[in-house]
């Protein structure tokens, strides 16, 4: 009898090869998370019934398909569970006694974006490497793979410790990826220092690419991200960095403020003690974080939220399910160690 967890694995996989049509090599052009401060582009949105037209334009704007993600192929997200989410998965644990209090597909292999940048910034701090160093950004960190932009360009120097901020709060990829290009040993050796890093924590279904995100084929499971959220929350730099709301940057004669990915750090109803977002087409929105509700430590995850702000609705879910019954998890998928 096929165990729940090959079914998820093998259910992955043949959604991944559906996705990317027979290979997990990604297409360049797809969406990527952008800082909060990032421009934006501006249409002209016209009444239903008439074309959308950009300003100063007579042309239509055709709109992209847009990708389905690994978890809707799979048919993740329609997976039944008792808080109704739309992540395609989920998992929140009591971060000091270990109990599962709420699981759903935990075990499903997934792309997972910006989440990534959590293990890059968890290898830096523990190199202890120099952050006052200064490091410029280079050709190398701009993204071939998606095309995305970034406000960081070619040429601007920063230290290693603003990078590791810029990379941490606001998701910025060219920071992340100077960080493991920078890396002694450089970008290779670092990426290999990733996937260790994550055999060594027991994430066995964990594997790295590149520092940044940026490529689907960076994938993990709520499982082993929960292990990776728990271990970097005991670095008090990482803790410090991943909740700063926003932070200021002088860039030559200019100074450039930049915003955290994540609404929830600056809401007054949550404790957030270390967090990271994550989007690329392929694998949704994404949400990692360590929190106190109800007087209890807990971990969090959730991979291929649908929609551009149900993952924080979906921990808004959890947090009001929590505060009402603590101790009585409604009934979930079934756990497999």
């Amino acid at each position: 009898m096929v165990s729940q967890r090959l079914r998820f694995r093998l259910l992955t996989v043949a959604a991944l090869l559906a996705l990317f049509g027979g290979s997990t090599a990604v297409a360049a052009g797809g969406a990527v998370e952008a800082a909060a401060t990032a421009p934006e582009q501006r249409t002209v949105h016209k009444p239903a019934g008439k074309p959308v037209v950009r300003a100063g334009s007579t042309r239509p704007i055709k709109k992209r398909a847009e990708k389905l993600s690994a978890g809707h192929v799979a048919g993740l997200q329609s997976t039944p569970d008792a808080l109704v989410l739309k992540s395609s998965a989920a998992l929140v644990i009591d971060q000091d006694t270990h109990e599962v209090l709420y699981s759903k597909n935990q075990e499903a292999v997934l792309p997972i974006a910006s989440l990534t940048k959590l293990m890059t910034g968890l290898l830096v701090t523990e190199a202890s490497l120099p952050m006052d160093e200064r490091i410029t950004i280079t050709q190398d960190d701009v993204d071939t793979e998606k095309g995305s932009r970034s406000r960081l360009k070619v040429g601007t120097t920063l230290t290693r410790g603003e990078l590791m901020h810029l990379a941490l709060m606001a998701s910025e990829n060219r920071a992340a990826h100077a960080l493991g290009r920078t890396y002694p040993g450089g970008l290779d050796n670092f990426v290999v220092l990733m996937n260790g890093k994550a055999q060594a924590l027991g994430m066995q279904s964990t594997r790295y690419v590149e520092p940044t995100g940026l490529s689907s084929r960076n994938q993990s499971s709520a499982s082993d991200l929960a292990i990776l959220v728990g271990t970097a929350y005991g670095e008090p730099a990482l803790r410090e960095l991943t909740t700063s709301p926003d932070f200021q940057v002088a860039v030559g004669k200019r100074t450039m403020q930049f915003n955290t990915t994540n609404r929830l750090v600056k809401s007054p109803n949550w404790d957030i003690g270390l967090q990271k977002t994550g989007y690329i087409s392929e694998a949704g929105r994404c949400l990692v974080m360590q929190t106190r509700i109800a007087g209890r430590k807990l971990i969090m995850v959730f991979l291929d939220s649908a929609g551009k702000f149900t993952r924080l609705a979906d921990a808004e879910r959890v947090r009001r399910w929590v505060e009402a019954k603590p101790t009585q998890p409604p009934r979930a998928n079934p756990i497999v160690g």
